[in-house]
C-alpha cells in the first residue's frame, strides 16, 4: 500500500486509450480525469482563488513520474485544472518532484518548498529541498511557476539521504522563518527544524524539533498553532497565550497520520507534546481508516484552519491500471481544537452543502433488534447523510472485555470492530447506517456504533467503518476500521454523518470527534442499485430521533 513503491518497468504514455470504469469515479470528491494522484502538496489561498498542487504521475494509474499538478476553486469543491505547476526538468529535481508546502511571504509573495529527487539511489531516491516561485505575482492562478537555478536550497549533510523529504509550510518569528523537514535515523522518527533569514540560505538547528524512537520514517509533516479559543483557525506564524500546537506525521510504517497537541519553545525551537498527547503509534488520527499524507492551511478569508488528505484505492494495482485511474482527496475539513485542549475536531467545510440536491427526512422512528428501515428518495450512491440517535438506557451495554487489552494499543478500535461486526448482535448496539447495500444485501458497508461498560462502571463507544462485506469481489482489500468516541453518553445520544461518493465513505461520529473514511468496490449495489438503510441489532431499542439525507449533485472536477 505504500505510495512510494516504485513501478519502474512500466512505460505508459499520456494519451494512451485508456478503459476508465466510470462506476467507482466519485461524484464530489477531488479526482483527475485520469492517471495516479496522492498528497495534496501546498494549498492555500491567493487574490480570491484557492489552489490545490498536488503529486500526479501523467503516464499512468500506478506511482512514478512524480510531478506537481495543479488546480484552483473559489469554492474547495469545484475545481478547474491548469497546467502542471512543477516537472522534473533541471539537475536538482531530475527524477521526480515530490511534495512540499506553500508560504505566503511579505508583500503577499507566495513560495514553494518542494522535495527534488537528484539521483534514483539510495532507493527512493537521493533527497533536496527546492523552491519555486511565481512567474507572475498579479495572476491570480498563478500559471507558471519558476525554479530558480541556486536550487536546491537545502540539501542533507549527515543526514538520511534517501529519507529526508515534504517541507512544511514555513512559519516566522524571532528574525527567522522555520521549515521542518522529515526523517528517520533507523527507527527513530525525526523532525529537522532549518532556519532562514531570507527563504535561500538555511541552517539546520543543533537540536531536532522533535524525535520519537520506534516511529519509523516521519513523512508529510505538519505544524501549526490552534486557538484555544472558539473554532477559528490561525495563521501560521500566530503566537499568543490563548495558541496551542499541534504536531502531524504521517507514518510510512503504518499508513496512518498521527498528530499530539503540545507546546512550542520559542526560545529552544522545540516542540513538546502534552502529557495528554500519546506521542506515537497508539497516538491520535485525523482519520482512522484510509487516510493518509495530509496538509493543513490557513483560510485568511474565512479565517479557519482546513485539512485535506489522500485515500488510496483499496482494489488491485491491475483493476487500477484497467480503470485508468487511482487515488481521490479527501473532502476538505475545517479542524479545531476541542474544548477540552486534548483533540481536535474536523466537519466537511460548509461549501460542500451546496451540492445538496433532494432532501428525506425521518424523525422519531423506533428501531428495534433485527430492524432496517431503508432511506429511500435520494441517490444512494451519491449522499449525504447525518442522524441523530438516542437510547432511553445504557444498562444493555455489553461488558468490555478485559483480554482486548492484549491487543496492540494502536489496534485495539479495529480489532474490535473485527470481531464484533454489525452481524454480531449485541446489547446496546451495533446501530448506525448501511451504506452501498444491494437489494438482498449481498453487498453493504456498515457504519456503525458499539457501546461497552467497563468493570469501572464507565462506558466505551467504538465507532465502526466495516468494508469486509462490501464487495463480492475476492480481489479487493476490505479492511474493518474502527476508532474510540470520547463522548459524554449522560444525554444518551449519539451523532454520525457519512459522506457516501461511490467508492468512498467519510464518516463523522459526534461533530467530528472521530472519523474514519473507508474505500469500498461493490459489484451490485452500485449507481442506481445501491441502497441506503438504518439499522439496529442490539436488544436496546434505538430511535432515530433525527435523520436528514440528500442527493449529491456532482462538483465540477476537470
Amino acid at each position: 500500500m505504500a505510495f512510494h513503491k516504485v513501478h519502474l518497468t512500466i512505460n505508459y504514455e499520456t494519451d494512451n486509450a485508456v478503459n476508465v470504469k466510470n462506476v467507482y469515479r466519485t461524484g464530489y470528491h477531488f479526482q483527475p480525469k485520469k492517471n495516479w494522484i496522492n498528497d495534496p502538496n501546498a494549498p492555500m489561498y491567493y487574490k480570491g482563488v484557492y489552489h490545490l498542487f498536488y503529486q500526479y504521475n501523467p503516464k499512468g494509474a500506478v506511482w512514478g513520474n512524480i510531478i506537481w499538478a495543479h488546480s484552483v476553486s473559489t469554492d474547495l469543491i469545484n475545481w478547474i485544472p491548469l497546467e502542471p505547476a512543477i516537472v522534473p526538468s533541471k539537475p536538482f529535481d531530475k527524477y521526480g518532484c515530490w511534495s512540499g508546502s506553500a508560504t505566503i511571504l511579505p508583500g503577499d509573495k507566495p513560495i514553494i518548498l518542494y522535495t527534488g529527487i537528484i539521483n534514483k539511489k539510495p532507493e527512493p531516491g537521493h533527497q533536496v529541498q527546492n523552491y519555486a516561485i511565481p512567474a507572475n505575482y498579479s495572476d491570480p492562478y498563478l500559471q507558471k511557476w519558476i525554479k530558480p537555478d541556486n536550487n536546491p536550497v537545502i540539501k542533507p549533510i549527515h543526514e538520511n539521504v534517501s529519507s529526508f523529504r515534504d517541507p512544511t509550510t514555513a512559519w516566522f518569528n524571532n528574525g527567522h522563518w522555520k521549515t521542518i523537514i522529515g526523517s528517520k535515523n533507523d527507527h527513530r522518527g525525526i523532525a529537522y527544524l532549518y532556519r532562514s533569514r531570507d527563504f535561500i540560505k538555511w541552517t539546520k538547528a543543533k537540536h531536532p524539533f522533535h524525535t520519537k524512537v520506534g516511529t519509523g520514517m516521519w513523512e508529510c509533516p505538519d505544524f501549526f498553532p490552534v486557538s484555544s479559543q472558539g473554532t477559528n483557525g490561525l495563521d501560521t506564524s500566530a503566537l499568543g497565550k490563548d495558541v496551542k500546537y499541534v504536531f502531524k506525521v504521517s507514518l510510512d510504517m503504518t499508513r496512518f497520520d498521527y498528530y499530539t497537541i503540545g507546546t512550542y519553545n520559542l526560545i529552544k525551537d522545540k516542540y513538546v507534546p502534552d502529557n495528554t498527547s500519546v506521542d506515537g503509534w497508539a497516538g491520535l488520527r485525523y482519520d482512522y481508516g484510509n487516510f493518509y499524507a495530509s496538509k493543513t492551511f490557513f483560510d485568511p478569508i474565512k479565517k479557519r484552519r482546513i485539512l485535506l488528505g489522500w485515500a488510496n484505492e483499496s482494489s488491485a494495482t491491475s483493476e487500477d491500471i484497467a480503470k485508468g485511474w487511482a487515488g481521490i482527496h479527501l473532502i476538505p475539513r475545517k479542524l479545531w481544537l476541542d474544548p477540552s485542549g486534548n483533540k481536535l475536531l474536523q466537519w466537511p467545510i460548509r461549501e460542500l452543502e451546496k451540492l445538496r440536491g433532494k432532501m428525506v427526512e425521518l424523525s422519531n422512528v423506533k428501531v428495534k433488534k433485527g430492524d432496517t428501515v431503508e432511506v429511500k428518495g435520494i441517490t444512494a450512491a451519491q449522499a449525504d447523510v447525518d442522524v441523530t440517535f438516542t437510547f432511553s438506557s445504557l444498562d444493555k451495554a455489553e461488558l468490555y472485555d478485559p483480554k482486548w487489552g492484549k491487543f496492540p494499543p494502536e489496534n485495539v478500535a479495529k480489532s474490535i470492530c473485527g470481531i464484533k461486526g454489525a452481524k454480531v448482535q449485541g446489547g446496546l448496539g451495533p446501530f448506525g447506517l448501511v451504506t452501498l447495500a444491494s437489494k438482498k444485501l449481498e453487498e453493504y458497508t456498515p457504519v456503525f456504533f458499539r457501546i461497552f461498560k467497563t468493570i469501572d462502571k464507565k462506558h466505551k463507544v467504538l465507532l465502526c467503518s466495516d468494508a469486509t462485506p462490501s464487495s463480492l469481489n475476492p480481489n479487493e482489500y476490505k479492511p474493518s476500521f474502527g476508532g474510540f468516541v470520547d463522548v459524554d453518553l449522560t444525554e444518551k445520544k449519539l451523532s454520525l454523518r457519512s459522506l457516501i461518493d461511490h467508492s468512498v465513505i467519510e464518516s463523522f461520529a459526534e461533530g467530528g470527534m472521530t472519523v474514519i473514511s473507508s474505500r469500498v468496490y461493490p459489484t451490485l449495489a452500485v449507481a442506481e442499485n445501491a441502497h441506503l438503510h438504518v439499522f439496529n441489532n442490539g436488544s436496546e431499542i434505538i430511535t432515530i430521533k433525527r435523520l436528514n439525507a440528500w442527493s449529491m449533485k456532482t462538483a465540477r472536477i476537470n
